[in-house]
């Protein structure tokens, strides 16, 4: 049985990440903190150290460099801030995963989400359930026939219409992502059934793991860092007072 949604979306803004130390998060508001690859590769082997049994397994098994350097970096620097965030021993912290995979800190109130793409990862942190996804606009991708698969009609029409399809693609993309992660329920296969090109989205979801997981609203701020990178943070409800830090 399927059940109502709103999926808010505020027009894109642009945001330059800006310095920063981890301190605690106030209630309500959101943190995030992004890079390029090339800014973090110096901290490949802290990094390394800093990894679990099970993701320095993980990262073994990357068959390209480039693939084991994003999975070190981005794990490596999402345990440094979240050791800092909860003044605890960054090796030291035992992430969990929900039922979709989503992790998660046992006995702590903050929740955080990572994303990475090919040259770059964000990571966001908040008080309250929180999904990011951030893409490159040098992914190659044939956006019209991807949307067609994935998007909605009034979606792919919007992105037929744009004066840069493949950016408003990608902020759509970024969208459905990011509101599929807050609710930790995952990518699903039905993307056509979460809407999120116009200011304020109402829908039906039937997605069973969807219709149980999911908040009745969320709100997402997308945010275009320099003429390369997106991101899109979805939170419940009405979206919190957020800064972009680079990490």
């Amino acid at each position: 049985m399927g059940r109502p949604l709103i999926v808010r979306c505020p027009e894109p803004v642009n945001i330059t990440p800006e310095p920063g130390k981890p301190t605690l998060v106030k209630d309500g508001h959101v943190h995030a903190w992004f890079a390029t690859l090339d800014a973090l590769q110096d901290r490949a082997e802290r990094y390394r150290a800093l990894l679990d049994r099970s993701e320095a397994d993980r990262a073994a098994r990357f068959l390209h460099d480039r693939d084991r350097l994003r999975y070190i970096l981005g794990h490596g620097l999402l345990r440094e801030l979240l050791g800092r965030y909860v003044d605890a021993p960054a090796k030291d912290l035992e992430l969990l995963r929900g039922r979709h995979g989503k992790p998660y800190l046992d006995g702590h109130p903050v929740h955080f989400n990572l994303s990475d793409t090919k040259d770059a990862i964000l990571i966001a942190i908040g008080m309250q359930p929180v999904g990011a996804d951030v893409e490159t606009m040098d992914r190659r991708t044939d956006h019209h026939r991807v949307a067609g698969h994935y998007f909605t009609p009034r979606e792919v029409e919007g992105i037929r219409q744009a004066e840069d399809g493949k950016r408003r693609f990608l902020e759509l993309w970024t969208r459905k992502e990011a509101v599929l992660k807050a609710c930790g329920v995952g990518l699903m296969d039905d993307l056509h059934s979460l809407e999120v090109g116009e200011p304020e989205n109402t829908m039906t979801i039937s997605h069973p793991e969807f219709v149980r997981m999911a908040a009745a609203k969320y709100q997402v701020r997308t945010v275009r860092i320099g003429e390369q990178h997106l991101t899109s943070i979805a939170c419940e409800n009405d979206f919190p007072p957020f800064r972009l830090f680079q990490a």
